[in-house]
């Protein structure tokens, strides 16, 4: 029980989920995104595909009006997802980590089995997170990256001072980005790793030690 609970929340530290919608950017200079991460442009089309696939297999679960309930932020909650996911890839790239096809999908089926199969971890990733299934790879990816960056950095994601360090590396690569979010959805706050005032689930595992950790959020 203990093992299959850790499983989940290490699984849960890399995916980062939810929050509203955005129009134009409020930056005339990039018009049509929802936020610039570096060099990269996170189109307002490409954050509303990922919310409209979230949404499809919510629709599609038993659970669904419970489920369209808890995530009426949904759009601002991918789009935070989406900005971590690049800082946890700058980090990464930064300390010499990567994620090859095969440990994710040894990661994938490690998560699957502690799960009792694949459609129960879709389930639960999509419960509890606000993760497609068309998404769980990336999600896995993520996992892999972040386990590899605590691994490369000799943190224990299960102290306040491996969380430090951790939280430290991202901040450091988040500054090096230079995040700038269409006002719409707020700002971006680095040493905090978060959108606005919006806080991802994972968030007290990673950065915030001071207020513990809390497992299973």
């Amino acid at each position: 029980m203990h093992r299959r609970r850790r499983t989940a929340l290490a699984l849960s530290a890399a995916l980062v989920s939810a929050v509203p919608l955005l129009a134009a950017c409020g930056n005339e200079a990039r018009p049509g995104a929802a936020a610039v991460v570096g060099a990269d442009r996170i189109e307002v089309s490409a954050l509303q595909a990922e919310v409209r696939d979230v949404r499809a297999a919510q629709e599609a679960s038993p659970e669904g009006a419970q489920l369209i309930r808890n995530t009426g932020q949904l759009s601002r909650a991918k789009l935070h997802g989406m900005i971590f996911g690049r800082i946890l890839e700058q980090a990464a790239s930064d300390n010499g980590v990567t994620a090859s096809r095969k440990q994710v999908q040894d990661a994938r089926a490690a998560a699957a089995g502690q799960s009792g199969g694949e459609e129960q971890l879709a389930a639960m990733l999509l419960q509890q997170r606000g993760v497609a299934p068309d998404q769980i790879d990336r999600a896995v990816r993520e996992e892999v990256l972040l386990t590899g960056l605590a691994r490369a950095l000799g943190a224990d994601l299960g102290t306040p001072e491996g969380q430090q360090k951790v939280g430290a590396a991202l901040t450091a690569a988040s500054r090096q980005l230079a995040i700038d979010v269409n006002p719409r959805y707020g700002t971006w706050d680095d040493t905090k790793i978060q959108l606005g005032d919006y806080k991802a689930p994972w968030i007290t595992q990673v950065t915030g030690p001071r207020e513990g950790i809390q497992a299973g959020a």
